[in-house]
């Protein structure tokens, strides 16, 4: 069985995805202009493991200017669709981030609890500005609303729908991540 019998309907083509990454990687560079590749300021991208792998790799390739890249991992899914309650940090950065300018790269913004949970915790290791750059962005679901840290921003690929989504890097019981798209999963493959 392919995996593409499993979705339900495309939302965002492959193309359709890397066409906004560019777009976003080119206001990220307008943004951070002027910053030296001293490792003393500059920018570093935070991947949010598992979900934003693929999508912090095309953006960090667009980006026109040196970046350090670094991932922490959150947990408050198990296996299923449902939260397991506060999110908890379960693998932290390496990078000494005090004092730098950090964007926060997600692969969907939902309830905003595991975001704001992140940017409380880079905010704690002295990280001078929290920018958060998320691939999809459900605002419709929001629960805690995101206080960026100092002059960050929030840059966004695409509101999402209400739907249970999965490719790109995002799963389902750790599947599906290796789609090139974002689909909706057909409802009997997690239900």
């Amino acid at each position: 069985m392919a995996l593409d019998d499993d979705i339900e309907r495309i939302l965002w083509s492959e193309q359709e995805i890397s066409d906004r990454i560019s777009e976003i990687a080119s206001e990220i560079s307008d943004d951070f202009k002027g910053f030296s590749s001293s490792s003393s300021s500059t920018p570093v991208l935070i991947g949010v493991a598992t979900g934003a792998f693929m999508f912090l790799s095309d953006l960090a390739k667009k980006i026109k200017f040196p970046v350090l890249i670094d991932f922490v991992r959150a947990e408050s899914y198990g296996s299923g669709t449902q939260s397991n309650g506060a999110p908890r940090i379960s693998c932290d950065v390496k990078i000494d981030i005090k004092g730098k300018h950090v964007i926060l790269v997600e692969d969907i913004v939902d309830t905003g609890n595991t975001l704001s949970c992140l940017i409380s915790h880079l905010k704690s290791k002295g990280a001078c500005s929290v920018s958060v750059c998320t691939l999809l962005d459900k605002p419709t679901r929001r629960k805690v609303e995101v206080q960026l840290v100092g002059e960050g921003k929030f840059y966004k690929g695409f509101e999402c729908p209400d739907y249970f989504v999965v490719g790109y890097g995002m799963d389902f019981a750790e599947l599906y991540r290796n789609l090139a798209y974002v689909g909706v999963l057909k409802p009997e493959m997690y239900q």
